[in-house]
């Protein structure tokens, strides 16, 4: 059957579970199935993803999605989308609507949408409770001066001067506070815990800051005090209903903390629990918002969705899909010890899931021209396979004709034993889906270089027909002069030039790989052309079709092509270099 193309990965119904073999229960599902047979919670199972909106989300953030809405898929629960917007300065509708996206593109689907700004007023009705009980106070030091007298791990710390002031004092300064009336730094709201407690995040914690300089992105300019992550998220929890609260392990010395702010408040036998997994780092890149975005802003990257950043939106921008993420994902599972995921277990995956989807075409990198001595006629059409093997996923024309391009690496002039592609001399090569051909000669300009081979063919030796069974040595890969279509071709590679940039010393933005990007230009099968369009945006989302250039590698349509202009970013190379 003929579509001409009309085959698409985005249309591939693919079952991402087959991408991986059986597994056992991680720690994490064994505790709620634990959870779920002691009646815990009524046996409710709700989590939530609560991201900051103050970037674009990451392929690190993508492993705790994957575990947050996969354990309330699993286990009939729910998982809710709940933005940590607590901090004005740094947050932005943009990443709100960005972080909503690459949820959706990745498949899962979130119950409700929360903000914790939605429960700033009961937070700060909390906070005050705390201070008429004597378990809070407001404190004038500067951040400087309470950092200092903190202590450390093996010495108490010191009580500020202000810990034992008047409960209506600290009643009357935090209204002065939230009323504008303090500038910004010129004081705190301070839980009053233990200043000699081993854990550092005890001793005596700040709950509320003051932000007047930045009205925040929905309650504008309602609050000048705002509280700290620590206060913020194990209420919101509470209030929300989750039961298993699960993040990283940089919160296991937080988890005393979120558990006590629930205990002083807490009625009922309900309360979230907190649970900690290994963080994802990746080879070759950088996991830190602020290091990206320092990439971004000094223009080391295109853009948050460069193909060279992990970020979602630049990893959907190189090619990668959403089975092969999260296969990924699933292929490293999750544990209690830190480690380092090596990057090319990533291309690995995103090549065996492109492997199955993306159709195959004849790119030709480096072309020089074949010319088909004996070919006579306008030319015809050769019908391939959208991907070998596979004619249920359709097929493509290529049209065939007497001159046609091929890689100039194909050919040699004087081609030794080790050869076994193109040369003078009686070898025999098979045109990929076509003809079979033998070198006569070629052409050459005044540098020596060659413009044209000379070659003639087997008119009976056409793929697909009786006396086309014939085996070559080799096959090579052509596109016809006339119908190729020209196309930028954008190669990526990693990122940094060393495999843990973030544990090197001095400026990571000197460890940058100078070759990550490198541009050439290429010769394409003409039925692409049909990609030459502003490609169709979907939710804020281009659609953009993957391709398998036959012996480079794996590619997609970049957003950057248009009617004028065919664009495509490697996403992978062909060959496998994942040791296992």
């Amino acid at each position: 059957m003929k579509n001409s193309f009309q085959f698409s990965p985005f249309s591939f119904q693919f079952n991402v579970m087959e991408l991986v073999e059986e597994r056992s229960l991680n720690f994490i599902e064994q505790i709620v199935e634990k959870d779920l047979q002691e009646g815990k919670n009524d046996g409710r199972i709700q989590t939530r993803f609560p991201p900051e909106p103050n970037g674009y989300l990451h392929i690190g953030h993508v492993k705790a999605i994957c575990m947050d809405f996969g354990i309330a898929e699993k286990y009939n629960g729910v998982c809710n989308l709940r933005f940590d917007d607590t901090n004005p300065v740094k947050e932005d509708v943009e990443y709100v609507d960005s972080i909503q996206q690459d949820i959706a593109w990745l498949g899962f689907k979130w119950g409700n949408i929360y903000y914790a700004s939605d429960y700033f007023q009961q937070l700060y009705d909390l906070a005050i409770e705390f201070i008429k009980q004597g378990k809070a106070y407001i404190d004038e030091q500067t951040a400087e001066q309470i950092a200092e007298q903190k202590g450390t791990p093996t010495e108490p710390g010191v009580a500020s001067p202000y810990r034992d002031r008047p409960i209506e004092e600290n009643l009357r300064l935090f209204q002065a506070m939230q009323n504008g009336e303090i500038e910004d730094g010129k004081m705190v709201l301070r839980a009053k815990i233990d200043m000699a407690n081993p854990n550092m995040h005890f001793r005596d914690p700040i709950m509320y800051r003051i932000i007047t300089t930045h009205p925040h992105h929905r309650t504008g300019r309602t609050w000048n005090v705002y509280p700290m992550y620590d206060f913020a998220h194990g209420q919101s929890d509470y209030f929300e209903g989750v039961t298993h609260s699960i993040c990283t392990l940089e919160f296991v010395v937080h988890r005393p903390l979120y558990d006590y702010y629930i205990d002083q408040f807490i009625t009922g036998d309900y309360r979230p629990r907190q649970y900690e997994f290994n963080r994802l780092n990746i080879t070759y890149t950088v996991m830190s918002k602020r290091k990206m975005l320092q990439l971004v802003k000094e223009g080391l990257v295109s853009g948050w969705d460069d193909p060279r950043m992990p970020t979602v939106c630049g990893l959907r921008r190189r090619g990668y899909t959403p089975e092969a993420i999260r296969a990924f994902i699933d292929k490293i599972g999750y544990t209690k010890v830190e480690g380092m995921i090596d990057l090319g277990l990533l291309e690995h995956t995103v090549r065996e899931t492109l492997k199955e989807t993306a159709p195959r075409v004849c790119a030709i990198f480096d072309p020089v021209k074949l010319v088909i001595t004996n070919y006579e006629g306008e030319g015809e059409t050769i019908v391939a396979e959208n991907i070998d093997g596979h004619p249920e996923l359709g097929t493509r024309e290529m049209k065939f004709a007497k001159e046609l391009y091929i890689e100039r690496g194909d050919f040699q002039e004087e081609g030794d034993k080790k050869f076994f592609r193109l040369s003078p001399g009686g070898r025999e090569v098979r045109l990929k889906a076509a003809y079979i051909i033998q070198a006569t000669g070629c052409e050459k300009d005044a540098e020596g270089n060659i413009t044209t081979v000379y070659a003639t063919y087997d008119p009976d030796s056409k793929s697909g027909t009786e006396g086309g069974n014939r085996k070559t040595k080799s096959t090579i890969n052509w596109v016809e002069c006339n119908s190729c279509v020209d196309a930028e071709v954008r190669l990526y590679d990693r990122l940094f030039a060393c495999e843990n940039p973030s544990a090197e010393e001095g400026d990571f933005r000197d460890l940058l790989n100078p070759d990550s990007l490198k541009v050439v230009n290429c010769k394409i099968e003409g039925a692409l052309k049909a990609e030459m369009k502003t490609p169709e945006v979907v939710d804020g989302i281009a659609k953009c079709n993957n391709y398998q250039f036959l012996k480079h590698g794996y590619f997609v349509v970049d957003p950057d092509t248009n009617n004028e202009k065919l664009v495509f970013n490697r996403t992978a190379s062909l060959k496998d270099n994942w040791q296992k």
